[in-house]
């Protein structure tokens, strides 16, 4: 008898001593800036290497190889994006008229293809429309089981921006609705219990996951690329003192990390 795989997709339920209400955070944080606002790969592999210097901050399991969660944030890499989407026969309109995300999604292709169906059509009730989805390339080779028992499949997702927004904040708020009723029909109704979307937005970018800080540049292979520039790096490394890790609560957040 084939017996189905186990997905662990969050904390356990309250038992015994332990209760999820109780959970909480002492992490480690950086950040590293081009104040003439140059962007380069420099500063993505400084920040990276910031990160390495957070190890002491984070903390593992009983494996040495499942960390409790790290990333990075950056600006919105135009020129690698524009490369590697057209590899894909993505046509990316001009900086700043288009949104890119990451999306955390189910392992089971029925799942994942209806969370994708349900995002496009809440994006089209935007006026938004979708210019592709990119597979993004992962190593999961160093990742310890815990950390693979619970590794999502990771997508980015292409908006362009409407002719009616006139700003780049109108287009962020209408990124903002999306993420968020996305959420609400996706994952909260357990059509995907996977679903998370880490950054959608047509400034920035976030790669993180429940790994170590040595672990993020293996498993995120973009990050490795030389045209992968930014101007700014915001790193984390988390230390969920009374929590269980999951991919989704590793920093940063869409705008904010915290110690």
């Amino acid at each position: 008898m084939e017996h189905k795989k186990t997905r662990l997709t969050g904390p356990p339920p309250k038992q015994g001593l332990y209760d999820p209400a109780f959970e909480h955070d002492a992490c480690g944080v950086g950040f590293i800036v081009d104040i003439h606002g140059r962007k380069s790969h420099q500063i993505v592999s400084d920040a990276l290497t910031i990160l390495l210097n957070l190890d002491h901050r984070g903390a593992v399991g009983s494996e040495h190889n499942t960390g409790d969660g790290a990333g990075i944030l950056t600006q919105m890499p135009d020129k690698f994006l524009r490369r590697v989407c057209a590899e894909q026969g993505i046509a990316l309109p001009e900086f700043g008229h288009y949104g890119a995300g990451v999306v955390f999604t189910s392992p089971e292709e029925s799942e994942a293809k209806a969370a994708r169906e349900t995002f496009e059509k809440l994006a089209a009730a935007q006026g938004l429309s979708i210019l592709g989805w990119r597979e993004l390339p992962t190593d999961n080779s160093m990742l310890g089981a815990t950390a693979l028992a619970s590794e999502p499949r990771l997508l980015q997702v292409f908006l362009e921006r409407p002719a009616t927004c006139a700003e780049v904040l109108d287009f962020e708020r209408q990124l903002y609705i999306v993420r968020k009723s996305a959420h609400h029909a996706i994952r909260a109704s357990d059509m995907d219990p996977v679903w998370y979307v880490p950054s959608l937005s047509s400034r920035t970018m976030i790669y993180k996951g429940m790994l170590m800080p040595e672990q993020v540049d293996k498993y995120f292979l973009d990050l490795l690329a030389p045209d992968y520039e930014s101007a700014i790096g915001l790193v984390h490394s988390r230390f969920s003192t009374n929590t269980f890790p999951s991919w989704d609560r590793s920093h940063p957040y869409r705008f904010i990390a915290h110690n």
